[in-house]
């Protein structure tokens, strides 16, 4: 069964995404009061998708983002690049001692009963200052765009980056783009930039303008303040919560036509059982559950993200894009770093069933 969602046929990008570029300093399983070395990742909420749907999907794919000329800069644009991904770029001088600057994320990935730890360093950061006029989007939409993306984590930096999303947006629509937003909840960073009141409000602005919706149950209350049960510490497999509060987020917020998540039960930092939903024109599609040995977490979700667009921009039917999403986002679980190392093969092959026996 085709969904309601009317993609275009054919653009120069595939996927655009709009957000802001972080290198994540990594110890490994090592504390970082302990740490004496760190392996640097290049990420960002948005950036993630885009780099998973042109490094293992081959999509065409976009970044519009902040960049400061200085070698941090030259280190995230190199590993841009070497992802296939497309930047347009607001570039921003660095003054050699207080920025702006491209932020740090620090994380170690924990092990066994001991959590990840994440903190951040987003002082001065230059994307933060991105505002609405600062992208030529008639120039980048002007050769076709067909999807559009961005997500909360953006969209908490500033005010301006948040305004900056619904001009995106609103040229996506008038150009005919698909648009979907990932509200990526982060109540550090939405603490520090006016609380939760302010979420509420800015991503449910932002929300009026989205098809494609990607957001767990807790996302859905804390950042829509959308009503539903209390949120646990560990996220249920059980479907049936998030399912029963779409209809709430359909009454708010109509002009969507998916919404997805994906299902992870904690066992322990290296052990998941991973799941995925999503709702999409009035039906519910549940992925399998699979036990998961996970090397590093972080984008895993992002993973889920690029595979079910994959799926949704490619015509795949709607419960094969949620088997691509699923299977994507647990393969990324078994990698170093925060974006993808696997094929759009081996993807296809776990989405089907595949095992972990040795391929000869």
């Amino acid at each position: 069964m085709p969904t309601a969602l009317k993609v275009p046929a054919n653009g120069a990008l595939d996927f655009l995404a709009l957000g802001a570029l972080i290198h994540r300093l990594d110890p490994g399983v090592v504390p970082f009061r302990k740490a004496a070395s760190c392996t640097i990742h290049v990420s960002g909420g948005e950036f993630n998708t885009a780099a998973n749907l042109a490094d293992c999907f081959q999509m065409r794919t976009g970044i519009a983002t902040a960049m400061v000329a200085y070698p941090i800069g030259d280190l995230i644009a190199g590993r841009v690049r070497s992802m296939g991904v497309n930047p347009f770029y607001k570039m921003f001088a660095h003054d050699g001692a207080w920025g702006p600057n491209m932020a740090a994320v620090y994380s170690d990935r924990g092990h066994g009963v001991r959590a990840p730890i994440v903190f951040y360093n987003r002082s001065n950061e230059a994307a933060s200052r991105l505002k609405p006029g600062d992208f030529d989007w008639a120039a980048i939409f002007g050769n076709g765009v067909r999807w559009f993306h961005s997500g909360g984590i953006f969209a908490s930096l500033s005010e301006t980056t948040a305004e900056l999303i619904i001009e995106g947006m609103q040229v996506a629509r008038q150009h005919g783009a698909v648009v979907s937003f990932d509200l990526n909840y982060r109540e550090k960073l939405w603490n520090a930039s006016g609380g939760p009141q302010r979420a509420v409000s800015v991503l449910g602005r932002i929300v009026e303008h989205v098809d494609v919706l990607v957001g767990n149950e807790e996302d859905l209350q804390k950042g829509l303040g959308i009503p539903g049960p209390e949120v646990a510490s560990k996220s249920s497999l059980d479907p049936s919560t998030f399912v029963g509060m779409i209809e709430r987020v359909i009454t708010r917020h109509p002009r969507i036509s998916v919404v997805a998540t994906t299902l992870r039960e904690v066992h322990s930092t290296n052990r998941h059982t991973w799941g995925a939903v999503a709702w999409i024109n009035g039906n519910t599609y549940v992925a399998p559950t699979v036990d998961l040995d996970v090397y590093d977490r972080v984008g895993g979700g992002d993973g889920f993200a690029a595979g079910l667009i994959y799926g949704l921009l490619t015509g795949e039917t709607p419960e094969e894009s949620v088997k691509l999403g699923w299977a994507h986002g647990a393969l990324v679980a078994t990698f170093p770093g925060d974006t993808t190392m696997a094929t759009a093969e081996q993807v296809r092959a776990f989405a089907k069933g595949g095992s972990a026996r040795i391929q000869r």
